[in-house]
């Protein structure tokens, strides 16, 4: 009642922020859903009201952060409304050169996204353009990158999806962040994520599938550990063979050497792990349908590897 008496004056809200954000403390995986939900939207409301001041948008993210965590607690995603993602739009360019207050809104819009019906409402306020400025503007933030990949991943992934020009904007953007932190596990897991989800979609160019996979290929040989990583490079890999003899033929000339030897050491890394090589399968599968692709499967003794995987799994 407060906030909305004195809606219109910074001050009232950013002590009633203070308020709200120990009472969600206090209540730590013991506050209603009801109440979480009136909070956000509460917040997100004075953020919306007071756009120009740094320090209520930074305190308001920091709630609404730790309110999502809360609803999170209840293994409960809220399926926030098209107001809250404008408010958090109206931020990002409203202070699209504060870096700082950029990662918190970017990590809050990664939890955000997770929801099917946000990350729509997030495509109908157009944030994929936002999200490409701020990749090219911070490339070197490791958070922000993590975050942006993890949105654009939603977003492709997203059913109603006929943004089709601008996720195909989002390619070189996202080739960008995986050449910049390949030795950061987790953005590179991330970029490959969104990698997969936007070959999935048909996102790619012909000039990218060569460069895409090398890519990829790179990733592998970085973080050969990584059971995210290898399901995402695995199947984006696997996504550009599929259409193109050029990728298959890139991942066993590659200069650093050949892709067939990467994808058997990640498999002996992950062998106990039936996710992890039905992805590797799906990939050589795609290899085999270019015959000189196969000789060189052959030379490389990958039938071994290939009965090997029958024994393991022979019911799979």
């Amino acid at each position: 009642d407060f906030m909305q008496a004195f809606w219109d004056i910074e001050e009232a809200q950013a002590k009633a922020m203070q308020h709200l954000a120990s009472f969600v403390r206090e209540k730590s995986g013991k506050a209603p859903l009801p109440y979480l939900l009136t909070i956000t939207e509460l917040v997100t409301f004075a953020m919306k009201t007071h756009v120009d001041s740094l320090k209520l948008q930074a305190d308001g993210c920091s709630l609404l952060l730790e309110t999502l965590s809360q609803a999170l607690e209840h293994d409960v995603v809220m399926a926030l409304d098209e107001n809250v993602t404008s408010s958090l739009l109206d931020t990002v360019r409203k202070h699209s050169e504060n870096e700082e207050l950029l990662s918190l809104v970017c990590t809050l819009l990664m939890m955000i996204s997770a929801s099917e019906v946000a990350a729509e409402n997030l495509r109908k306020v157009g944030i994929i353009p936002d999200l490409l400025s701020i990749l090219r503007n911070f490339l070197h933030n490791e958070k922000i990158c993590l975050s942006c990949c993890g949105i654009l991943w939603s977003l492709a992934l997203s059913e109603n999806n006929v943004d089709q020009a601008l996720l195909q904007s989002a390619v070189p953007a996202t080739s960008a962040v995986l050449q910049e932190h390949l030795q950061n596990r987790a953005v590179t897991e991330a970029a490959c994520s969104a990698l997969w989800a936007l070959s999935l979609q048909g996102c790619l160019t012909e000039t990218e599938y060569e460069p895409t996979t090398v890519l990829l290929l790179d990733a592998l040989r970085m973080n050969p550990g990584s059971p995210v990583l290898v399901k995402s490079a695995c199947l984006a890999l696997a996504s550009l063979i599929r259409l193109s003899e050029v990728s298959a033929l890139r991942l066993i000339t590659d200069s650093k050497g050949s892709g067939i030897s990467v994808i058997k050491d990640v498999y002996h890394l992950h062998l106990d792990d039936p996710e992890a090589v039905e992805d590797i399968c799906v990939l050589i599968n795609e290899m085999v349908q270019y015959d000189d692709v196969v000789l060189d499967m052959l030379s490389e003794k990958v039938e071994e590897l290939l009965s090997e995987i029958k024994s393991r799994f022979p019911y799979s």
